[in-house]
């Protein structure tokens, strides 16, 4: 959720990319130095901007899990019941989101969650709830406990963490002029390291009414800040057309060398973790998954079209097995 740039002073820290990729996608090509979206070299955050609070009740013990590299597991990209190869899976069915696999955060966080955005998060099923099998998480105008926007951030902490693998969700997004939903994750160690140094995978991120994704990485560069990250408008000298307000199947994959995200099988972003290149040790430990919807905020911008809610993100499944 968080879209800093500067390491220090206009420089941005990032791991060398090499000059030839064994990308699974077609649209694989040598990536020139300056391929990152300008977007990201022009936004600041305090070094608050990941909200310490991440706590959300019953969230102390970890099932985290580790994906060998010699599995023989694959994950399906087809709509078919899953089987046991999932290392887990939400297919959101049934009637009521299931608190065995994800827990949410309430309030505004510390300085909206780091990026002053204006949503007030809650557990009520006017924000989230589950119908015929789709989870919908609803960005409502109403005041409430102070803020004049209620949505919903659910997440994994404390039931389901992993390290290596290969994610798939089927996802539609809202647009509007002042929303910013995300499909991310951060490290399992956030309440002992902090952030940077947890470590921050943005899968999908996308901002007021634009039709495009945006993946990212955040980690800490010794005592610095570093990102780097792309999106689907401009990728290698290729740009993805999409409506992002339907289902897409969007794909995340993660071992010892590479961090690789697609959206119908069109690559949007890769870097290069192999050997902690670049300071990315963070990227070698288990991750959690984080849902939600935020109103406003530093990426955004703080103009706000009223005329859009409720706004909703759709999420089919989400589906995590081994690596391919």
């Amino acid at each position: 959720m968080v879209w800093l740039a500067a390491c220090s002073g206009d420089k941005i820290c990032e791991p060398p990319i090499p000059a030839e990729s064994s990308a699974e996608s077609s649209s694989s090509v040598i990536l020139s130095g300056d391929s990152r979206d300008d977007s990201a070299g022009s936004s600041t955050k305090s070094s608050d901007s990941r909200n310490s609070s991440s706590s959300a009740a019953g969230q102390s013990s970890s099932s985290s899990e580790t994906v060998s590299s010699s599995s023989s597991e694959t994950i399906s990209s087809s709509n078919a019941e899953p089987v046991a190869q999932y290392l887990w899976h939400d297919e959101f069915d049934g009637e009521t989101i299931d608190t065995s696999k994800w827990t949410f955060e309430i309030g505004t966080g510390a300085g909206g969650w780091g990026n002053n955005e204006w949503e007030y998060y809650t557990s009520r099923k006017e924000n989230a709830y589950v119908k015929d099998g789709v989870l919908h998480i609803r960005a409502q105008k109403e005041n409430y406990e102070g803020q004049k926007y209620t949505s919903a951030r659910m997440l994994t902490k404390g039931k389901f963490a992993f390290k290596y693998g290969t994610v798939e969700a089927r996802i539609a997004l809202p647009t509007g002029k002042g929303i910013w939903p995300a499909f991310w994750m951060l490290g399992e160690n956030f309440d002992t390291v902090g952030w940077p140094a947890c470590g921050e995978i943005d899968i999908i991120e996308a901002v007021n009414s634009e039709n495009k994704i945006y993946g990212t990485n955040h980690w800490a560069n010794g005592s610095e800040y570093a990102t780097y990250g792309n999106n689907t408008g401009d990728y290698r000298n290729q740009k993805f057309e999409l409506d992002i307000t339907q289902f897409h199947t969007y794909k995340f994959t993660w071992d010892e060398k590479y961090i690789r995200m697609f959206v119908d099988d069109f690559m949007y972003h890769e870097i290069l973790i192999e050997g902690n290149e670049g300071d990315t040790e963070e990227f070698h430990k288990p991750f959690f998954f984080l849902l939600n919807v935020a109103v406003a905020g530093n990426w955004p911008g703080f103009e706000v079209d009223d005329s859009q809610f409720p706004n909703e993100m759709l999420v089919d499944y989400i589906r995590v097995g081994s690596r391919r």
